[in-house]
């Protein structure tokens, strides 16, 4: 009974996508983003989990690629299409067009997971940007947007900053960056010190920015990955 709770824990993270997809639709996109970290959650839940337990199976890494390519990558991608349909700016492209932009982000989502699924080297790191952060960037934006700052609109809302945007992280999925995980295997500090680092930052631009911080902490990531395999 065991090996199935992982898969459990998986469907509730494909659940959660599913339903901040439904919201999406409403253009109620706070709660489709409240849902996002939620799939998160489970996301890091159930691989924890088939840990602990010792369930680990073929069936239950595919489910968690499938669950993940709706929630980390179907969704932001529907995100990024509203956001763009709601930014102002000339991209001296036809209107109606330019927020299908906002699914390149799934279409490099599906590229990362399969990759991923074959790709012997990410066994107790990262290559390319997990799909998960990436999509807690993109569901970052209209938490941010609710907070109600004029200077969040004015930047957020325009169809160039979300272009590029998209562009970037989509690459970012792809791309052949080592990025460190955040397992922690013990707690001594020079086998983790550039997670103790990370997670103490973290914790500080939250504590001052709010939901502003997540973007920042995305980058933070990937500024910290970059220098530990300098330095490594």
């Amino acid at each position: 009974m065991k090996k199935h709770i992982p898969n459990f824990i998986t469907c509730l993270n494909l659940f959660s996508g599913c339903v901040a997809l439904y919201f999406i639709f409403q253009n109620e996109l706070v709660y489709a983003s409240y849902l996002v970290g939620l799939a998160a959650v489970f996301d890091f839940l159930d691989g924890m989990v088939a840990r602990v337990l010792g369930a680990y199976s073929e069936i239950g890494k595919q489910l968690d690629s499938l669950a993940d390519v709706i929630s980390f990558g179907v969704v932001p991608g529907a995100m990024m299409f509203m956001l763009l349909k709601r930014a102002e700016g000339d991209l001296f492209l036809p209107e109606t067009i330019v927020p299908f932009a906002g699914f390149i982000i799934t279409i490099f989502s599906a590229l990362r997971l399969a990759k991923f699924n074959i790709d012997t080297r990410q066994t107790t790191s990262f290559i390319g940007l997990p799909t998960p952060a990436c999509a807690i960037f993109v569901a970052s934006l209209p938490l941010i947007l609710a907070s109600g700052e004029l200077m969040a609109f004015a930047i957020i809302l325009n169809k160039l900053v979300l272009l590029v945007t998209t562009l970037i992280l989509s690459f970012l999925l792809v791309a052949e960056l080592p990025l460190f995980a955040l397992k922690f295997k013990n707690l001594n500090w020079a086998d983790n010190s550039v997670r103790f680092i990370f997670v103490g930052l973290s914790v500080m631009l939250l504590a001052l920015l709010n939901f502003a911080a997540i973007p920042l902490i995305i980058v933070l990531y990937i500024v910290l990955s970059i220098f530990n395999k300098q330095t490594a």
